[in-house]
């Protein structure tokens, strides 16, 4: 009986270990209003400086703000909206991504 609840307990750990890893470190947002190269440097700017904020990239063309959280640390998307409407641009769309800002990045370069 011993060996069987060490079994689980380690199953349960293996899991959550698992979860834990899988656990969304960026955020994508779809902006409508965004036009130019300032606001892009305006939402970079003021995301960067989230205590979360492991890096940010800024998709003009495809309206799309990537936001990665710094190891070990989550996002607010309440904050990241925030900012966002406060600057003067309307959030469409919050996701969760497993890419991180530099494989966004990647991404969208490549589709141009």
């Amino acid at each position: 009986m011993k060996n069987r609840t060490i079994k689980t307990l380690l199953s349960i750990a293996l899991c959550t270990s698992m979860t834990m890893t899988w656990a969304a470190t960026t955020t994508k947002v779809t902006v409508n209003g965004m036009v130019c190269a300032f606001c892009a440097q305006g939402i970079e700017k003021n995301l960067s400086k989230l205590p979360s904020t492991k890096a940010v990239f800024v998709d003009l063309k495809n309206k799309i703000v990537a936001v990665e959280a710094k190891d070990g640390m989550t996002l607010d998307t309440k904050i990241i909206q925030k900012e966002i409407v406060d600057a003067g641009y309307d959030v469409v769309k919050l996701e969760d991504s497993q890419q991180s800002v530099a494989d966004i990045k990647a991404t969208m370069k490549g589709k141009k």
